[in-house]
C-alpha cells in the first residue's frame, strides 16, 4: 500500500463493500491483499466484504454496471460509491469510502 492512514478511524454503522474483481490477474490480487489488509487495519468488526471474480459472476458485475476491474463498490452506508484500481494508498480509498480519521 502507498499511503498508510495513522489515527483512529470513526465509521456511521456498518459498511457493506463488494470488491470486484477479474479472475487471478495481478491487479485483482492486488486489490484483495490491499482491502483485506485496510479491513484488518482499520475496518475490524464494521465492515461487511464480498469478493466477486466476474468471470465467474458476470451477471452480478452486471446488475451492478461495473464495466472496470478491479472496482470496489460501497453498497452502505447511502450514497453508494465505486472506486477503480487496486486501492493502494489507503488514505484516499478511507476518504473515497466517506471514512474519516481522527
Amino acid at each position: 500500500m502507498k499511503e498508510k492512514a495513522k489515527g483512529k478511524v470513526k465509521i456511521e454503522g456498518k459498511l457493506v463493500l463488494k470488491l470486484y474483481v477479474s479472475g487471478m490477474s495481478s491487479k485483482s490480487m492486488a486489490a484483495i491483499e490491499n482491502i483485506k489488509l485496510l479491513c484488518d487495519e482499520h475496518l475490524k468488526g464494521s465492515v461487511e466484504l464480498e469478493i466477486i471474480d466476474i468471470f465467474k459472476n458476470p451477471k452480478l458485475a452486471s446488475e451492478q454496471h461495473i464495466v472496470f476491474s478491479p472496482s470496489l463498490l460501497k453498497k452502505l452506508p447511502l450514497p453508494q460509491k465505486t472506486l477503480v484500481g487496486t486501492l493502494s494508498d489507503t488514505k484516499k480509498v478511507l476518504k473515497a469510502l466517506g471514512i474519516t480519521i481522527e
